[in-house]
């Protein structure tokens, strides 16, 4: 069951609200648009009210995995959401195939173990991407490299240092499911009453090492395809289990596309060396493309800072002023819509006889 241990901003939202225990419950199955949500008695079918959907703005305003919500019990089966609480932290991207919108992956995470399997899955391009949806939902982030038992331990102690050189942060675990060697390690991370997620591809190991933790086969686990070096569907869609020690961890879908959404300060975190560079620029406002003084192209230039990392910064830059822009247009035809709807009401109103 799920202990109501609420983070310290969340449980003052309860206190200034005269929300008791017995209305609260977290979010912790989602399946389109039908919840499970559990208190600390039981676990109930859940959904949401008409006025949550008729005005929520975007995907961001439902319940995600993870969120705390304040319910009412229909039966000893079915409940009402009537609320939810204020996140902490949100991990999200661009909702694939709707222009300017989100989709939530998972709400109220502490840290998120990015999972790259070595060999087949490790692409430190791709690591950049997770970062920045992390550092952007204000999210601590952990890269996990797995399988580490399908290479030669020099090969991982490699790509260990190709992380730490790029990305200076970041902690590493190395792992594998077959020998156990990092299963401790990780299990060390793991707090009570606090809350991680599992990122990354399908078949790199992530319903794999959540099983491990569980010391129970729950999740369906699949493996990378040796023929296409991609990973088989296997979680298809976001759940959240209680361990022994009462941490929380959330299980997600391996996503193939993950669209950086309108927050720069992911970006500027992740490339924090671009950062401090862009401070010593000519310009102030420096786009880091073809300008004299430019301290980040000449930091490329004289190879002390990544080529490809710099290249990647930039194209992630552009998706998220362009998902910037696509929302800013979506808003401002919505207005101009909601305008017309009441002159056309106000109108009719004022046509009608008397």
């Amino acid at each position: 069951m799920i202990s109501i241990k609420l983070h310290k901003t969340l449980a003052k939202f309860a206190k200034d609200n005269n929300i008791n225990d017995t209305e609260i419950a977290r979010v912790v199955t989602v399946h389109k648009d039908r919840y499970i949500i559990q208190d600390e008695n039981s676990a109930l079918k859940a959904e949401i009210t008409g006025n949550i959907r008729f005005t929520a703005q975007s995907g961001a305003d439902f319940p995600t995995v993870g969120d705390w919500v304040r319910f009412t019990k229909m039966d000893d089966e079915n409940a009402i959401i009537l609320e939810l609480f204020p996140r902490f932290s949100l991990l999200q991207r661009q909702a694939v195939g709707k222009h300017g919108d989100v989709q939530l992956i998972a709400a109220n995470v502490d840290t998120a173990f990015i999972v790259q399997a070595v060999g087949h899955d490790f692409n430190p391009n791709r690591l950049e991407r997770y970062l920045a949806i992390c550092y952007a939902g204000n999210i601590n982030p952990v890269l996990i490299l797995s399988k580490t038992d399908l290479v030669e331990k020099s090969e991982c102690l490699k790509l260990i240092d190709e992380v730490k050189n790029r990305l200076k942060n970041i902690k590493t675990i190395a792992l594998s499911n077959e020998t156990k060697e990092g299963i401790d390690l990780l299990k060390t991370e793991l707090e009570t009453s606090r809350t991680y997620c599992f990122l990354g591809s399908s078949g790199v190991g992530k319903s794999t090492i959540i099983n491990q933790l569980l010391n129970k086969q729950i999740l369906e686990t699949r493996t990378i395809s040796e023929s296409t070096s991609k990973g088989r569907h296997t979680t298809s869609h976001r759940e959240l289990f209680v361990l022994e020690n009462k941490s929380i961890v959330i299980d997600t879908p391996g996503m193939r596309e993950l669209g950086v959404t309108d927050s720069s300060e992911g970006l500027e975190m992740t490339f924090d060396d671009i950062a401090d560079l862009a401070d010593e620029c000519k310009f102030s406002d420096c786009s880091h493309t073809s300008e004299s003084g430019c301290a980040v192209l000449n930091a490329v230039e004289n190879g002390n800072l990544s080529e490809e990392s710099f290249e990647n910064y930039l194209k992630l830059k552009r998706e998220q002023e362009h998902f910037s822009s696509t929302v800013y247009e979506k808003r401002r035809r919505d207005k101009e819509f909601g305008k017309m709807i009441k002159s056309v009401l106000n109108e009719k109103k004022r046509s009608k006889p008397r």
